[in-house]
Formats: structure tokens, C-alpha cells, sequence
């Protein structure tokens, strides 16, 4: 069951993660890549699966205070193995809260295949900033 991610992120949306967790300074996204998500190894490109880690990371951080968004200040990334998906897999993202100040986030998060390998580790640093509240932006010109 996806719940949503109680902000407008659409590169998330075009990326297709849906949010399975998010509360006490936990999350959980599922992601099943596209074909346009690949590399010239026929694996998930490391971008997405570096996006999925963000945006776990994330939301494990906002998952304690949904009032406040935040930004990312930092992040460094372990690849352990290719992120390999069938038609029909999907890649689990995992993240959580290490500790909390006012104003900052450290976090950590993992990235698993379908028979449950780790295949990618990162730890964030963000930063509490107050939620937007103008509109988005809808289309953009494409030229």
C-alpha cells in the first residue's frame, strides 16, 4: 500500500517510487526501474539508485516532523553490487533517522534487489527548512 509523500516532487513522480513507510524516523520506498532507468549494463543506472537513497533518507528525516521539508547537504554513496530488476521487480529502499538537532538530519539508508542483496548504502546529512507553500510549477516548456 503507497502512501503519499505529502510534498509535490516530480521527478519522484516521473521516477515512479512510491512510499510503503514513513513514521519515528523510518521509511520505506519501493521502485521499479524502467527500462530508460538503465545503464549500458542493462542494471540500474547508479543516478537512480543515488535518488532513491536521497529521497529514502529523506523522507526517514521528515518522517518525524512532516510540518518542515528538507535539503539534502550531503550525502556519500557505497555501491556493493548492481541493482538488477526482472520485469516485474522491484528495488526496496530503507531509510532512518540517526539523530536529530533543530536544524539538521543525519540519516542512512540501504537499497536491496528482489532476493533481498544489498546493493547500495549511503549516509545524509539535511537540513530542517520551512515547507513551501507556493504552488508547482505544472508544465515546463520542453524547448
Amino acid at each position: 500500500m503507497s502512501i503519499p509523500f505529502g510534498a509535490v516532487i516530480p521527478f519522484v513522480d516521473h521516477l515512479g517510487f512510491t512510499l510503503e513507510k514513513f513514521e519515528g524516523g523510518e521509511s520505506q520506498l519501493h521502485y521499479a526501474p524502467r527500462p530508460e532507468h538503465l545503464n549500458s549494463f542493462d542494471v540500474t543506472h547508479g543516478g537512480a539508485v543515488m535518488t532513491l537513497l536521497d529521497v529514502v533518507m529523506a523522507t526517514a528525516a521528515r518522517s518525524v516532523d512532516v510540518s518542515m521539508g528538507v535539503v539534502t547537504i550531503e550525502m556519500k554513496t557505497s555501491f556493493m553490487r548492481p541493482a538488477k530488476v526482472s520485469a516485474g521487480q522491484i528495488l526496496t529502499a530503507r531509510g532512518s533517522l540517526k539523530h536529530r538537532t533543530r536544524s539538521m538530519a543525519f540519516t542512512e539508508g540501504s537499497v536491496f534487489d528482489a532476493e533481498g542483496q544489498l546493493c547500495a548504502h549511503a549516509t545524509g546529512t539535511f537540513k530542517y527548512m520551512p515547507r513551501r507553500t507556493t504552488e508547482p510549477l505544472g508544465d515546463l516548456p520542453t524547448d
